[in-house]
């Protein structure tokens, strides 16, 4: 609850770039708790599942591809070790700890682009409240709904290592996604209109992070295989500082652009910014596979063993899924995401009442980007030994409580204890901010360590995309509260009602808090799934 409501202040509709990320991280999802941090999007995932499982495997449907791809004639006649070594003659310095090789360039440069869409955020706020004249409730839907492409992520892994584009499973899927981005926040640069036709923008653009997003993602755990638990720590920390750095730097500058030149100008400038995408697609590393052939009994017979493959993932991840110690801490994860928040009714109040503008939301949101890494830190300092259900509990109590500051900035009590609307709003997102990100941090960790062998990958994202299921429940769930407490674009008569109501919802996933494994179940459980993992190591060796 936390960190949704430490967004309250700032923009609410994060549907713009996606995840997480971290975080939002935060990501970055969408808006609120799904939403790792404000600077971090949701391409961190598989980062912390490597942390926690240095020696990761990526889904049975990439390694699928692999076998195929060694069974196939290369064009040129390309040795497999001429190959090795061609890609480590390539090398272009270090940078925290990692050679940086064209391969972690493309990674480094896609992950700094899903940070620096952030500077979106505020202009599509903005957009849609003052040039499409949406309501709050309105608003909240809208993006909750734009929030759908990050629902299903597990399924763009199983097409970019089962459907090969051009020949290629990850390039031209990079590729591809950077235009499609760049079409998007072209149109609305330039044409779009209509709310309709705003949200088929935001969509489409959101699918195109969340797919270049796994995309990505499955490289850093093809890349990390292997490695010693320093080196994928290296990677990860080479992953989350790109991140980090194009959100923070987007963070200020989102404000001022708007306020100076207008959302359109924002958007045509963010259109640039996927095309480093597609740009840096030409940098990955990937043999191109062979040109299917054009006997239909060929077509006919891979087709029939992709489907086969799939099927039988979907069975074996549906079976694990289904397992108590897996199924109970997922349903947990859901239901605290799942609860109603104020944050687009917040954003109304903060704008139109008290006349807050874009460029001091762009200063809140560098402080809350900056307190997102704050949070990070401190979790990873002394918090990461700490039980998941007292974290849980006190981040939720705490949350709860300082939540209902926000009646003081609301009903201006906060000027009788002599502090302005501007100060008592940036402490309230920097306090409430750090403690979301701690409390979120656990939920990467669970489902990272709660991962069974051979399908790590494809059961994180999995999990995640419940996550941000249950987020994007949340925020129908306060879209259609505020719209029956007749909470507008001027009406706040109701807006006390509507935070007490969704803080107060706020506390309800505590009665579930048994859910979660205890500190001895989860140790129990990771113990149990490493002694898999190394038989199944053992097994592939054999």
């Amino acid at each position: 609850m936390a960190q949704r409501q430490g967004e309250s202040v700032t923009e609410s509709e994060d549907s713009a770039s996606g995840k997480h990320t971290a975080a939002a991280r935060h990501e970055n999802v969408m808006n609120g708790k799904k939403e790792k941090s404000a600077c971090i999007s949701d391409s961190g995932e598989y980062m912390i599942a490597l942390m926690w499982h240095p020696g990761a495997t990526v889904p049975d449907s990439v390694d699928l591809a692999e076998d195929e791809v060694c069974s196939l004639e290369l064009p040129h006649k390309t040795s497999h070790l001429e190959s090795v070594g061609l890609r480590k003659s390539k090398r272009f310095g270090n940078v925290f700890g990692v050679e940086m090789s064209p391969d972690t360039i493309a990674i480094a440069m896609v992950y700094f682009v899903q940070g620096i869409l952030g500077l979106s955020r505020l202009a599509v706020s903005f957009f849609l409240k003052d040039e499409l004249h949406l309501d709050p409730a309105e608003t909240a839907f809208l993006t909750g709904i734009s929030s759908l492409p990050w629902l299903i992520k597990p399924l763009y892994g199983f097409i970019s290592d089962g459907v090969p584009l051009f020949g290629y499973r990850r390039r031209s899927y990079l590729a591809l996604c950077g235009l499609l981005g760049a079409l998007c926040w072209g149109s609305l640069a330039m044409f779009i209109d209509s709310k309709y036709g705003a949200m088929a923008a935001i969509l489409l653009s959101s699918l195109s992070v969340a797919f270049s997003d796994v995309v990505v993602d499955s490289m850093v755990v093809e890349k990390a295989r292997g490695e010693s638990q320093g080196a994928s720590g290296s990677l990860q920390s080479l992953c989350w500082g790109s991140a980090a750095t194009g959100g923070i730097a987007s963070a200020y500058f989102s404000g001022y652009l708007v306020e100076t030149y207008g959302t359109r100008y924002v958007f045509g400038v963010t259109a640039v910014m996927p095309l480093i995408t597609s740009a840096v697609a030409g940098l990955v590393q990937e043999e191109p596979l062979k040109a299917p052939s054009d006997d239909p009994k060929v077509m006919l017979s891979k087709t029939a063993q992709f489907i086969s493959t799939s099927k039988s993932q979907l069975a074996f991840l549906w079976q694990t899924v289904k397992e108590p110690s897996i199924f109970w801490p997922t349903l947990f994860i859901f239901l605290w995401q799942a609860t109603p928040t104020s944050d687009t009714a917040m954003f109304f109040f903060t704008t139109n009442h008290l006349g807050f503008g874009p460029e001091f939301l762009g200063r809140v949101r560098l402080v809350t980007a900056v307190a997102s890494l704050v949070g990070v830190g401190l979790y990873n300092t002394y918090l990461k030994d700490v039980p998941l259900r007292n974290i849980f509990l006190w981040t939720t109590l705490l949350g709860t409580a300082l939540g209902l500051l926000q009646l003081l900035l609301v009903t201006g009590a906060n000027k009788s204890l002599g502090i302005s609307d501007e100060w008592f709003a940036m402490g309230d997102s920097l306090v409430l901010t750090v403690l979301g990100q701690v409390s979120f941090m656990p939920v990467l960790v669970l489902a990272a360590r709660l991962c069974p062998p051979g399908v790590e990958a494809t059961l994180f994202a999995t999990l995640m995309s419940i996550s941000n299921g249950g987020g994007v429940t949340g925020g129908v769930l306060g879209a259609g509260l505020t719209q029956f407490l007749g909470v507008t674009s001027h009406n706040f008569d109701n807006l006390v009602i509507l935070i007490l109501l969704c803080n107060a919802s706020s506390l309800f996933p505590l009665a579930f808090l048994n859910l979660l494994p205890s500190g001895s179940e989860l140790e129990s459980t990771v113990e149990k799934a490493d002694k898999a993992r190394r038989e199944l190591e053992i097994t592939k060796q054999d």
